[in-house]
């Protein structure tokens, strides 16, 4: 049988994910039933659409400066200035 490493490095992260919210909660989120879990989800999504829009903007930034800059020394000049 095929083993997908992305699907495994997700796993992982949810493990990871959820030991520290075990560490910084004290408690799981199956028996978590008093929280606003509508709220929280609105509020991670609202993240997301901000942690897409950087990368989005980013993305339009690397494509110009890939279409613009034919030497590749100075477009990876251009690429570290940019991401750091």
């Amino acid at each position: 049988m095929k083993t997908d490493k992305t699907v495994l490095d997700v796993i992982y992260k949810y493990t990871q994910r959820s030991e520290v919210g075990i560490r910084k909660y004290g408690t799981t989120l199956e028996e978590n039933n008093h929280d606003d879990f509508f709220k929280h989800l609105q509020e991670e999504l609202m993240d997301a659409t901000l942690y897409l829009q950087k990368l989005m903007s980013l993305n339009i930034e690397l494509t110009k400066l890939v279409n613009e800059t034919p030497n590749d020394a100075e477009l990876g000049q251009k690429i570290r200035r940019l991401v750091r």
